[in-house]
């Protein structure tokens, strides 16, 4: 256990490098510069070059990325040399929007998709489970930034019911800030619908046909208890792993959608640092995004011992185990 521990943490912790490193340098190779943007249009060579040698750009790649990692270790991402702000301070004023946001986002696709899942599985093939993969299909083809403003065009401008733009924070009441969100929300949702649905479908119809649920409707047990009791628990295993890793893949991929919904968290702001060529942020953002998906990821691997005791044991209990079930199926 603790030797696979060390490996994941130790794989993560190269992702992170790698992370990091990919984007310092990709920022480098973006045309201007971020003293070019704070001297603004008017700005001289000789302007640049001193803001430039102030900040520290003018040293090698090598030196700037050491002197950062050097301080990020330590919990200092930086300071924005365009707004002044700590960017550990701006990541903390803009995470509960996207935190709001993702969640929401993963509730309502978890609601929706495993009611739907269910259906499909208890009626496969059928003119239920045909029309339901219709419409799944739709919604993973159509990407958040068509679906938000069709979502706007017939429940902002036509319906009335929600606001098109803007962000209500939750100081201003629950009810108005579930408003703001709920239409990014599920132009995010949508897509993640269609994937939960189709693999939790899957692995339910596989299932289903499945020994013990034949011996558990033999029984005389009801369809739904059948389903519920039996077939979804063991069934759920890569729901849970998608929930995570999309949980972890929206907290960093709501850019379009906040932009779109002009929402001030997490998206927003990369993407207007990105604009000022504000590497300093960019880079911490994104170093949080990095150290969030892979906390996220082991978090679901631990989930896996919690609802399957196979994994609990580990390599050793189970090599331990193999004679046994040897004996029982020669037997």
């Amino acid at each position: 256990m603790w030797s696979n521990l060390r490996r994941r943490v130790g794989y993560a912790l190269l992702v992170i490098f790698l992370v990091t490193v990919g984007v310092r340098a990709l920022m480098s190779l973006a045309p201007g510069s971020i003293a070019e943007v704070v001297l603004g249009e008017a700005a001289t060579p000789e302007n640049v070059a001193e803001l430039n040698k102030e900040l520290g750009f003018d040293r090698s790649f090598f030196v700037q990325y050491g002197d950062w990692l050097a301080h990020a270790v330590r919990g200092d991402l930086g300071t924005s040399p365009i707004s002044h702000l700590g960017v550990t301070d701006a990541i903390l004023q803009r995470l509960p929007i996207t935190l709001e946001l993702a969640a929401l986002a993963l509730i309502i696709a978890l609601l929706v998709s495993i009611p739907l899942a269910v259906l499909s599985a208890s009626f496969p093939n059928r003119g239920v489970d045909r029309a339901i993969n219709a419409v799944t299909s739709v919604f993973l083809s159509v990407p958040a930034f068509v679906a938000g403003p069709i979502l706007v065009y017939f429940f902002a401008v036509n319906l009335k019911v929600l606001p098109a733009l803007g962000w209500s924070p939750l100081s201003g009441g629950i009810g108005p800030n579930l408003r703001s969100a709920l239409l990014p929300a599920v132009a995010v949702a949508l897509t993640e619908i269609a994937a939960f649905h189709r693999v939790l479908r899957a692995d339910l119809i596989g299932t289903l046909r499945e020994d013990f649920v034949a011996a558990a409707r033999a029984k005389g047990l009801s369809r739904a208890y059948v389903m519920f009791r039996h077939a979804f628990r063991p069934s759920s295993f890569a729901l849970l792993t998608i929930s995570g890793l999309s949980l972890a893949r929206l907290i960093g991929g709501t850019i379009i959608v906040e932009t779109l919904f002009v929402l001030p968290g997490l998206g927003q702001l990369i993407s207007n640092s990105i604009i000022q060529r504000d590497v300093i942020t960019v880079q911490g953002v994104v170093t949080f995004i990095a150290v969030t998906f892979v906390v996220i990821n082991m978090l679901v691997d631990v989930g896996y011992g919690l609802i399957d005791p196979r994994v609990r044991r580990g390599p050793r209990a189970k090599r331990a185990a193999r004679p046994a079930v040897r004996k029982a199926v020669a037997a």
